[in-house]
C-alpha cells in the first residue's frame, strides 16, 4: 500500500528510512561545510580596537580592494578598505588573478571577502597589523568611474580668466 508523503509516494515501512536519510544529509551539510561559510565578518574598527583578542585567529573581512596589487615573489599585498579603515592583506599571487579593478580616482575596486589569519604584530612583515589570507571571494565587481566635470568650478575659472587677462595685458603695457 502506498502512502502519500509530501510529494513522494513511499511504502508505509520506508517513511522512517527517508526521514533518517534526510536528517543525515542535513547534518552532513551543516558539519562538513568549511568554517568561513559560517564565520561572521569583522570590521576593521573591531580588529584594530580589539587586536589582542583576534591575534592569530581566523577572521573574515569584507571591503573594497584599493591601490595597487603589489606582487612580492609568490605572494602579493593588497589593501582592503571596509569604509572606515584599510587593512593590508598578504595573499598568494595566484589568488589575486580575479581582481580586475582596484579603487582609485578612476575606478571603484572589486569588493571581496577575505578569509585568513589576523596578525596584530606580524613578525614576518616588520610588526605590521595584517591578515594572511587563505581564500578570497569576489562579492561585487568593480567598475570604471567616468570623470565628471564640475561646471560651477568651470564658471569660476572663466570669470577669473576674464578678470586676470586685462590685468596681465595692462601690466605688460606698463613695462613698455
Amino acid at each position: 500500500m502506498m502512502k502519500a508523503h509530501g510529494s513522494w509516494l513511499l511504502p508505509a515501512g520506508r517513511q522512517g528510512v527517508a526521514h533518517g536519510i534526510l536528517f543525515f544529509l542535513a547534518l552532513y551539510a551543516v558539519l562538513c561545510t568549511p568554517y568561513p561559510a559560517f564565520a561572521q565578518t569583522i570590521s576593521s574598527t573591531e580588529l584594530i580596537n580589539n587586536a589582542k583578542q583576534y591575534d592569530g585567529k581566523a577572521v573574515v573581512y569584507v571591503g573594497e580592494v584599493i591601490g595597487d596589487i603589489m606582487v612580492r615573489g609568490e605572494y602579493a599585498w593588497i589593501n582592503v578598505h571596509d569604509g572606515n579603515n584599510a587593512i593590508g592583506i598578504w595573499i598568494g599571487k595566484d589568488l589575486t588573478k580575479d581582481i580586475l579593478y582596484t579603487g582609485s580616482y578612476k575606478s571603484r575596486g572589486d569588493w571581496v571577502e577575505i578569509s585568513g589569519t589576523f596578525q596584530r604584530i606580524c613578525p614576518q612583515h616588520g610588526g605590521d597589523l595584517d591578515i594572511h589570507a587563505q581564500s578570497i571571494k569576489k562579492i561585487n565587481p568593480g567598475k570604471l568611474t567616468p570623470e565628471r566635470l564640475n561646471f560651477s568650478k568651470e564658471k569660476h575659472a572663466l570669470v577669473l580668466l576674464v578678470i586676470l587677462c586685462p590685468l596681465v595685458i595692462l601690466r605688460l603695457l606698463k613695462r613698455k
